[in-house]
């Protein structure tokens, strides 16, 4: 795993020097623009229509735009001497539950690999959040912005994960869904229907059962074009719409989810038999 960061980990007056890799990697297909004519990539320009030329790369600097068509220019220098904590270490503010934090917080995962000399401190503080279940939010900067983040115990390692400050989150009463019970009632009768199809659905998270089933199914239409075969795409009958009550569907996903449940306990009781 390639490091992409190094620094320490801020803990009380210890600091445990380590270095952070990314946990995750999104599996997407990449494609590249081709001339319809000739099958030939096409090249990003980067083109100053004032100058009316092209730019090199090293002669393009960070600006600004606080008025409209006003910058302020940003050098790289101005970012190395920004006077914070993070940009050198991850400086744990708080200890909190994990279940205290709402998902809609966590942007990427990373894992934080101690750096030689920093094994002891870096294994006490697993100990110590294993053995409190807590959880510690802090700060880190990587790739000149600052994060917060949450550092936890993951397979047996610690893992940090980045997060969005309390202001970059969107409140959900934007969506003026506030009285909506208010509006609109719900009788006992679906409510219980509605409860039973989510325990009949109910297991335990496996994550390797779930699938990109769009990537794969796009991966084999690239294969046969590649093998030079013509893509079948079968034809998609639209359904026929019918207006039906909320409570003929409920009663019908309940009759099916249970359906779902009976094979599932048949092929427990096959292998454990």
């Amino acid at each position: 795993m390639r490091t992409i960061w190094k620094g320490a980990i801020s803990f009380g007056l210890v600091n445990i020097p380590i270095k952070l890799v990314t946990a995750t990697t999104k599996k997407n297909i990449r494609f590249r623009f081709l001339h319809k004519e000739c099958k030939t990539p096409v090249s990003t320009k980067r083109f100053c229509p004032t100058c009316k030329k092209e730019v090199e790369y090293g002669d393009l600097v960070k600006g600004y735009e606080y008025e409209d068509n006003k910058f302020v220019v940003l050098k790289d220098e101005d970012f190395d001497n920004i006077p914070v904590k993070s940009t050198k270490t991850i400086d744990i503010v708080d200890f909190v539950k994990l279940e205290d934090i709402d998902p809609v917080y966590y942007i990427k995962t990373y894992y934080l690999n101690p750096a030689e000399g920093g094994e002891k401190p870096y294994l006490l503080l697993k100990k110590a959040m294993d053995d409190t279940g807590k959880v510690a939010i802090s700060k880190i900067t990587i790739r000149k912005k600052e994060s917060l983040a949450v550092i936890r115990v993951m397979d047996d390692v610690l893992a940090l994960e980045t997060m969005f400050f309390a202001d970059e989150v969107r409140p959900a009463s934007e969506l003026g869904l506030n009285n909506i019970e208010e509006k609109i009632k719900i009788g006992k009768k679906e409510e219980e229907l509605a409860v039973e199809i989510v325990n009949n659905l109910t297991t335990e998270f496996k994550p390797e059962k779930y699938t990109n089933e769009y990537r794969e199914e796009l991966m084999n239409i690239i294969r046969q074009k590649i093998e030079g075969k013509e893509v079948e795409t079968p034809d998609v009958v639209p359904e026929e719409r019918k207006i039906v009550d909320l409570m003929e569907k409920l009663k019908k996903s309940v009759e099916a989810t249970e359906e779902g449940e009976g094979k599932k306990k048949k092929k427990t009781k096959k292998k454990t038999g």
